[in-house]
């Protein structure tokens, strides 16, 4: 059995949390919290894009609550700690645990700058223990069959990519730009770095944003350029107005057929082929849960993740970087990763 120690215990920290009651090979034994109330199990009042509803409590009598994470650390019988705590945290949380000699799973984005997840990157590549960024759509089961296909080939070259993601602005240390970068770092991560796992490094791209409350990019739309995929768009938006909901799209159009996903249907994956538009069948449930037991498995096994990297995740900061330049010089960015 592999023991787990969540330190934070927001949105995030109660979605891990949640996945992992279903993974057998896992077990919640810590949790740290700077919130006394939810260091001691009281998780009323979190709530999230995806999943609704959900644990509002957790089992004390199993687990130990703190509102210090370096005791959460000092546990020899913690194997995981599982970084839920707000981007500019998680430079000291991440480190502090490679070096305390843990397995690492660190929630997205990795770090708010590209210099913190230099740093973060360059801690895993030395440390004992394991560690892997949550980028969680390449663990989404529509989306590992994107990936899967567009890498096969199953339907030709890919013509065009279209990915959404829009929102209404969440609540708390979201909407203070400084902390969660704004919409184009906390949101739009998720799409930059599917992008990224598509289709590698852009050339170059293009992006219109503005900002709405946090100081930072909370609307953007990019393009990104490449010389074999023709037209490749992201958008990435937690402007939209209260209770408009949270919407979750792609449309990726082959040479041969079109492929649609909208997580709010009943049938979210679509294919149109042939005159013919059928649902393609996934493995049933969110990319949460698949990515955390694909990270106790690679503990359990010695086998470091491949999945996602700290490098991967570095590369997607870079990206959205120039995303921010496009947006403040109206110009197109050549991307120089290095």
């Amino acid at each position: 059995m592999v023991k787990v120690g969540i330190i934070g215990l927001g949105m995030m920290g109660r979605t891990h949390y949640e996945a992992y009651q279903n993974i057998a090979d896992a077990q919640v034994v810590a949790v740290s919290d700077q919130d006394p109330k939810r260091a001691g199990g009281d998780l009323s009042g979190t709530a999230g894009n995806v999943l609704a509803g959900g644990i509002t409590r957790l089992p004390m009598d199993r687990i130990t609550g703190t509102t210090n994470y370096l005791d959460l650390l000092a546990r020899s019988d913690v194997d995981v700690v599982d970084v839920c705590v707000p981007t500019t945290q998680h430079l000291e949380v991440a480190t502090a645990a490679l070096n305390a000699g843990k397995h690492v799973v660190c929630e997205k984005p990795l770090a708010r700058t590209v210099a913190e997840g230099e740093q973060i990157a360059a801690a895993a590549r030395t440390a004992r223990g394991m560690f892997m960024p949550a980028m969680v759509m390449r663990f989404w089961p529509q989306w590992t069959w994107l990936k899967g296909v567009v890498s096969a080939g199953t339907y030709g070259k890919v013509r065009s990519a279209t990915f959404r993601r829009i929102t209404s602005l969440p609540k708390g240390w979201y909407r203070d730009g400084r902390v969660s970068g704004g919409a184009v770092l906390d949101l739009h991560v998720h799409d930059v770095d599917f992008v990224y796992h598509l289709f590698g490094t852009p050339s170059a791209l293009f992006s219109r944003g503005y900002s709405q409350v946090s100081g930072e990019i909370d609307h953007v739309t990019t393009q990104f350029f490449y010389d074999d995929v023709p037209h490749v768009h992201a958008e990435g938006s937690w402007c939209m107005a209260d209770g408009f909901g949270f919407k979750m799209l792609y449309t990726v159009n082959f040479d041969n057929a079109t492929a649609v996903y909208d997580l709010a249907r009943e049938h979210p994956l679509l294919v149109t082929q042939g005159g013919k538009t059928e649902p393609v069948t996934c493995e049933s449930g969110a990319g949460y849960e698949i990515e955390l037991r694909y990270f106790i498995n690679c503990v359990k096994t010695g086998e470091r993740p491949s999945v996602v990297t700290a490098d991967d995740a570095v590369m997607c900061l870079k990206l959205i970087d120039a995303e921010r330049e496009s947006v403040r010089s109206g110009q197109i960015v050549m991307f120089q990763p290095g």
